[in-house]
């Protein structure tokens, strides 16, 4: 067990308790304990510092549910990475989820509503994050440190790199607040704290201030390594970085392809490789990856959430998955019936020789169709159980219904894709890189060089293509598509987008989520995007 999940999990019942029923981003959450009973114990800033990561992994207070962070009518549906995989994956084409929960089906068809929980708590999830962040901030400040007598020159050196890794991770939230619903409110440290509803922001606004974030706070994150995995480092930082670079067009209406290049760039330089076998960076000893940039960590017995990886590894199991072999060789107790591939994710691999075989054969297709006629039949869709509960040696994790697998956020293949397409779009480098990057990823898919892209055949089409192989069900799709120009329109059709089996039309109005109807009561400063 990595340390980052050991300090979550001792932090999982926390001092930060927050008053249950945060869902108004106009007031700043309420504290049940105050300044000068908790921070004066210098242990406190590395226990605020691990909420803030835990924030990501679990729901609440007690895991796996019990004393939610967040009111919700189901608080294990709401947690922040199920959140933010159902509203980047659903709507897309690649995967279709088989319940009949409330708001679940209109997300497989694309149909995006304000009152849809998923959207409603995903919004909430990112300000909730922003919130603990901007008070986490106004507490570790230089003034306050020595209000309180902690002149430890180790201690302050350590609350400083706290306050990088805390920035990151509210930039990382607010990226996600850019991607999916646009001009969300602008709340740092230094907006009062107290009902007063927040104005709000214009993308320009938040773009801007995520770049001046991360690149204000590089160098100041920990190196990279196995005693910071699961932590901000600076490569995290410039990966993000060059995610809001390579999406500037969507965001501002200005391309920033070149300096998308230099972010990029200043990740693949090291200290990170491709892992030797692809599927071990979704296993439960996926920690150990020499791939993996970014994580949300889990652990089986101390970070418990029926998100996460719980969720994705669980509801990938079903139909003639559902066996005892199966679910032993899975590390799990049983499986949930629910996620399968859309006809066009699974028809944009090779399964025939030379076969993407590390890619496609641990498909499910027995008693599957390609098809999807009923979006709530798990046999109608090809199974795809990608994230595994036992490890690279065959282990089972250390709890069969709760996982040791890290959700992969960030990984070096992500890295190299973008590379290709920040080279394609005139960011600089080389076509002969490009294809050097993405043959790495096919010769490893397919075992040889079989598969290799010919020299000088590289596109863009052929790039998204490739991320839709290489990073499927990794939560980017949405985001891809949309600046790819393909989510919305009538250009690229997929199955149920627009509520219809062959695919149909959406409005471009849909590239973003709307705001939360609540919100907007809330909030009389909020106006809600266009076309909902």
């Amino acid at each position: 067990m990595n340390r980052t999940t050991r300090a979550l999990s001792a932090t999982a019942a926390l001092l930060l308790t927050v008053a249950v029923g945060c869902t108004d981003t106009s007031v700043e959450p309420q504290s049940t304990i105050t300044e000068a009973n908790i921070f004066s114990d210098p242990a406190s800033y590395t226990q605020f510092v691990a909420k803030l990561y835990a924030g990501l992994a679990v729901t609440g207070q007690i895991g796996p549910h019990g004393s939610a962070d967040i009111t919700s009518n189901d608080e294990g549906f709401y947690n922040y990475v199920r959140n933010l995989w159902v509203l980047n994956e659903l709507p897309t084409d690649e995967a279709i989820l088989g319940w009949g929960d409330n708001g679940i089906q209109p997300l497989n068809r694309a149909d995006l509503d304000p009152q849809n929980p998923f959207i409603t708590a995903m919004y909430y999830r990112i300000f909730y994050q922003v919130a603990l962040t901007n008070e986490f901030l106004r507490q570790t400040t230089d003034a306050k440190l020595t209000e309180r007598g902690h002149n430890d020159p180790t201690l302050r050196a350590t609350v400083a790199q706290y306050r990088a890794e805390a920035r990151f991770l509210r930039a990382l939230s607010y990226w996600h607040g850019l991607d999916m619903f646009g001009p969300v409110p602008l709340i740092d440290e230094t907006f009062p704290v107290g009902a007063t509803p927040p104005p709000q922001g214009t993308r320009q606004a938040i773009y801007d201030f995520i770049v001046a974030e991360l690149t204000d706070i590089n160098g100041d994150l920990p190196a990279p390594g196995a005693a910071t995995y699961g932590r901000a480092t600076n490569p995290a930082a410039q990966m993000l970085l060059g995610k809001v670079y390579l999406n500037a067009g969507v965001y501002t209406g200005t391309t920033r392809y070149t300096e998308a290049m230099t972010a990029i760039q200043a990740v693949i330089a090291g200290p990170y490789t491709l892992a030797a076998v692809w599927r071990n960076n979704f296993r439960a000893d996926n920690n150990t990856s020499p791939e993996i940039i970014f994580p949300v960590t889990s652990d089986g017995l101390r970070t418990q959430t029926w998100g996460g990886t719980t969720f994705l590894i669980h509801a990938e199991c079903g139909g003639a998955l559902d066996n005892a072999a199966f679910r032993a060789a899975y590390g799990i107790d049983f499986c949930w019936w629910g996620l399968r591939m859309k006809p066009e994710a699974y028809n944009r691999y090779d399964v025939t020789a030379p076969a993407d075989t590390s890619r496609t054969n641990w498909f499910g297709t027995t008693g599957q169709t390609v098809g999807i006629a009923d979006p709530g039949n798990f046999n109608h869709g090809i199974a795809a159980p990608k994230y595994m509960n036992s490890t690279s040696t065959g282990a089972a994790g250390s709890h069969s219904t709760h996982p040791d697998t890290d959700y992969p956020m960030f990984r070096l293949a992500d890295a190299y894709l973008m590379y290709a397409e920040a080279q394609l779009r005139g960011g600089g480098g080389t076509l002969t890189q490009s294809e050097t990057y993405v043959n790495a990823l096919r010769a490893r898919a397919y075992g040889s060089a079989a598969g290799n892209v010919p020299a000088g055949t590289l596109s863009l089409d052929s790039v998204l293509a490739e991320r839709g192989r290489e990073l499927l069900w990794e939560g980017h799709r949405r985001t891809d598509l949309v600046r790819f120009g393909r989510f919305s329109g009538a250009t690229y059709l997929w199955a149920w987008k627009g509520g219809v089996v062959g695919g149909a039309a959406i409005p471009a109005t849909r590239d973003v989520y709307p705001f939360p109807s609540s919100e907007l009561v809330a909030n009389p400063n909020l106006t809600q995007n266009p076309g909902y």
